[in-house]
């Protein structure tokens, strides 16, 4: 379970694409010794098939000795099946899950349905039930302002009603929209964490502004990317400018190597202070 009496700092990870894990896991054993308090393993992002969550997350693990977070959605199971991986997540020792509500199937995903036999809500009660200790997804939809906002807090109260234990937020790119997303969550009264994903290319920044829903990178971080000689640094160095954010108004981060570059762990956690 994540000990949220330090700063806790998880890192996303996204399964592969087919069966063979063996280098994922390598790369993410040699970042065993930075101070990341558990790996969280997606399952099946972008509505995409990868290698299934709860396989990956038990051999990451049995390699790296770290905890490993589940997630799941009722988008790819019925209640049948939920129960199902629930139990084996006990069984093989996870005792932590994220319950989310999943992306969305693309249309052109051909022959590809949801099956939300049931909502995010009974999901996280069924976690809980379970004995697991259950995360959240905290996105507020920058795109539709404060009534947003508003929204996704009265909803974060339902899940902490529901029996959620915290949260984690999408990517947060300016240090005042985190500031008003932490004083948002505060009713709820979950330790939050701040979803840190750094920027690669101004094309990235880009693409996350304009296609992903859910982020907003402003204009003047766009600006500054397409400035900078060297992009990844100043990716890094954003994302460091983030993580000082969440050490003061969070209860920990969680920082989304991009397109699998989890070499990135290294600079950003560099020197990384930790708050007691």
């Amino acid at each position: 379970m994540l000990d949220f009496t330090r700063f806790a700092v998880t890192v996303e990870v996204v399964p592969p694409r087919g069966p063979d894990a063996a280098g994922l896991l390598a790369a993410l054993e040699q970042l065993a010794a930075l101070p990341i308090q558990a790996f969280s393993v997606a399952t099946h992002p972008v509505a995409r098939a990868h290698l299934d969550a709860l396989a990956l997350t038990s051999l990451l693990a049995a390699r790296t000795s770290k905890p490993v977070i589940l997630h799941l959605t009722p988008r790819d199971h019925n209640r049948l099946a939920l129960q199902g991986l629930l139990w084996g997540a006990r069984a093989l020792g996870i005792d932590c899950v994220l319950a989310a509500t999943g992306d969305r199937v693309a249309l052109r995903e051909h022959g590809l349905s949801s099956v939300r036999d049931l909502d995010v809500f009974a999901l996280i009660r069924m976690a809980a039930e379970a004995g697991l200790q259950v995360g959240v997804v905290l996105d507020p939809r920058p795109e539709r302002g404060r009534r947003g906002l508003r929204a996704e807090a009265e909803r974060l109260l339902r899940k902490a009603e529901a029996g959620a234990a915290f949260a984690v937020t999408q990517p947060v790119y300016s240090p005042e929209a985190a500031e008003e997303l932490a004083e948002a969550a505060r009713p709820a009264g979950l330790p939050v964490l701040l979803g840190v994903l750094p920027l690669r290319t101004p094309a990235h920044a880009e693409f996350l502004h304009r296609q992903v829903a859910g982020i907003e990178v402003p204009v003047e971080v766009r600006r500054r990317m397409a400035a900078a000689a060297d992009p990844t640094a100043a990716g890094v160095a954003l994302a460091r400018e983030m993580l000082a954010v969440a050490q003061r108004s969070f209860r920990g981060a969680c920082l989304m190597p991009p397109f699998g570059h989890y070499e990135i762990l290294r600079p950003l956690l560099a020197d990384e202070p930790q708050r007691p």
